[in-house]
């Protein structure tokens, strides 16, 4: 697989993301929603930065499971329930992207939204990979 990241200098420069990621390869991996649920179905972490944690190894772990890197990443969204308190500790969160999946970002987006499947659940990654033949 081949990943470029795309950040044009007429645009603000990137924190955290890409502005655009060009990925050519001949498998995509479609990643479903991963809220910060444990192995029994328990949504795990009290606060925003554990259960982003959480949420983030379970989208890595789907992602190692269908035979892909964090650097595979060509987009990832991240919904919220609380875009202040995402504001707020995007520094924290930010370490811990980078402790997790690295320095390359994928093209991605906070979208800020009422309540998720399950309620006590206060953020949801998706998103999708190329990976190499």
């Amino acid at each position: 697989m081949s990943v470029q990241r795309v950040n044009p200098p007429e645009l603000s420069p990137p924190a955290g993301f890409s502005h655009a990621v060009v990925a050519t390869g001949s498998r995509v991996v479609f990643l479903a929603g991963q809220t910060a649920l444990d192995g029994e179905g328990r949504v795990v972490g009290a606060t925003l930065p554990e259960q982003f944690g959480r949420a983030l190894a379970n989208l890595l772990t789907a992602l190692a499971a269908a035979g892909g890197t964090p650097a595979d990443l060509a987009r990832v969204s991240v919904y919220v329930t609380d875009v202040a308190a995402y504001r707020a500790h995007a520094a924290e969160l930010g370490g811990i992207w980078r402790a997790s999946a690295g320095r390359d970002y994928p093209a991605m987006a906070v979208v800020g939204i009422v309540r998720l499947w399950d309620e006590q659940a206060l953020v949801e990654l998706d998103g999708f990979a190329v990976l190499p033949d």
